[in-house]
């Protein structure tokens, strides 16, 4: 995945600026920034829901990330479930949108809810749940057409520590599995657990791009 010189205007205002990054396959890459640094507007964007005013993302043979939603998975930070829907049902209509067997959808979404201790409330209608289980259901909708690219936004906001610590297992193992994820967050030291590399967003502007070490180097070398 390229992000190539991308800047983004919504209603006149500046929200990112000169945006370049590439990502490789079967990395973990945390977005690091507070609430307004503009990273939940970089995962619309890469993600097709928004267009930049200027730049593109494409993907390694340079099509643009428009042409090939399919290899994505993506996790808002409002997770959108139908409530009159069980969790179930609210991953097989997302399913079938991508085209995928309702069988291999399922095998795939209950290997996922055991790691994620949620498969006794696959048939429960999302209504009465927590925000957790919400938040858990959606990561499962994402998953269940097998992409290779999953964009997570606050993945673990509204989790319990042991839950969090489920949600970011889960993303280590799909990385293992030659999966690449954007995970972004406003805690570093979430980072520091979870992802290979960190890019700090200020403002609209990367600040910083590196390995978790390579950035507490550089901030311990700043104090």
């Amino acid at each position: 995945l390229a992000v190539n010189a991308l800047d983004v205007d919504i209603n006149g205002t500046p929200i990112l600026r000169g945006i370049g990054l590439d990502i490789n396959s079967g990395e973990i890459i945390g977005l690091i920034g507070r609430n307004g640094a503009g990273k939940t507007t970089l995962l619309r964007i890469m993600s097709g829901v928004y267009r930049p005013t200027e730049g593109s993302v494409t993907l390694g043979n340079n099509r643009p990330v428009t042409e090939m939603r399919s290899i994505l998975g993506v996790v808002p930070e409002s997770t959108g479930l139908y409530s009159k829907l069980t969790a179930w049902e609210n991953i097989r209509y997302h399913s079938r949108l991508h085209g995928i067997d309702d069988q291999l959808a399922w095998n795939r979404t209950y290997r996922f809810a055991r790691l994620l201790d949620i498969e006794d409330s696959l048939h429960r209608y999302t209504e009465g749940f927590s925000r957790g289980m919400k938040q858990k259901t959606a990561l499962l909708r994402s998953l269940a057409h097998g992409p290779q690219i999953l964009l997570l936004d606050e993945p673990t906001g509204g989790l319990d520590v042991t839950s969090a610590r489920t949600v970011r297992s889960l993303v280590q193992k799909l990385r293992d599995e030659g999966g690449t994820v954007i995970y972004s967050t406003h805690h570093l030291a979430e980072a520091q657990q979870v992802c290979d590399r960190i890019i700090i967003v200020h403002n609209g502007v990367i600040q910083a791009d590196g390995t978790p070490e390579e950035l507490m180097t550089l901030t311990n070398s700043q104090t």
